[in-house]
């Protein structure tokens, strides 16, 4: 079943199209990589999923965006309530410069809830959530600044997941990290797909092909082909496609 529906969605920064007639269907509880080479459009189209570009000077959207069977683009929509229902996790870990503990509560004490037993309970299911509690349980009230930079993304994960998205939006989440912090971030996405809707831009192709069930390769600011992550992979449709899976380009 589709969260997300796109049909024939434009964007423009000023003169230059940055996004072009991109039709694209996102499915619920499910992983979809955006892959493609640098510039193509993949961030510019992700953040277009909670309005993220809206911040940006000069920039026009025409088309169709559905969150299940609401237009996100639609005048009255409240983009606060919007931004609550598709998180969103950044590619350099950016968490707050405060304790663990106020990184996770910040966005629920935003929205109003202030009893300590209810936020003790929302850092904890987070945490726990993000496969960080069992690492930093003891040190709540420390610094979120003095953790590794893969820790600091669980954390900034799991302060997303305090505020109960149904869409998890990752832009290149492991790009700044090791390894091993990869790795740990690769399991949990998994992990969270049973939960969650997620869509993530990246540049990997090895990291695509092992955690997504479905893929999008995008160039030039268009689809050029979207499919199963295995199909993409191994019986892509398009030359263009399947010159930059294999490393002819990109």
């Amino acid at each position: 079943m589709s969260k997300i529906s796109v049909k024939d969605l434009n964007l423009f920064y000023g003169d230059f199209q940055a996004l072009k007639n991109i039709t694209l269907n996102i499915e619920e509880k499910k992983v979809t990589a955006l892959i493609g080479p640098s510039g193509c459009g993949k961030s510019t189209f992700l953040r277009s999923l909670n309005r993220m570009n809206d911040l940006i000077d000069g920039v026009k959207i025409k088309g169709d965006l559905k969150l299940e069977e609401q237009d996100i683009y639609q005048k009255d929509v409240d983009v606060v309530a919007l931004r609550r229902r598709v998180g969103m996790v950044f590619q350099k870990p950016n968490p707050f410069p405060k304790s663990i503990y106020e990184n996770v509560a910040y966005g629920p004490r935003r929205y109003g809830i202030k009893t300590r037993k209810q936020l003790d309970e929302i850092v904890e299911k987070s945490l726990k959530k993000a496969a960080l509690w069992e690492e930093v349980k003891d040190r709540l009230s420390k610094s979120a600044l003095g953790l590794s930079g893969g820790q600091q993304q669980r954390l900034c994960i799991a302060r997303a997941l305090a505020m109960e998205p149904e869409v998890l939006l990752m832009d290149e989440p492991t790009s700044a990290l090791d390894p091993i912090a990869t790795a740990k971030i690769e399991e949990l996405i998994v992990e969270l797909k049973k939960e969650y809707t997620i869509v993530i831009v990246t540049h990997s192709m090895q990291q695509a092909a092992r955690i997504s069930d479905e893929t999008a390769f995008f160039l030039m600011g268009e689809v050029v082909e979207v499919d199963t992550t295995q199909k993409i992979f191994t019986k892509p449709r398009d030359k263009r496609t399947e010159d930059y899976v294999t490393g002819r380009f990109g």
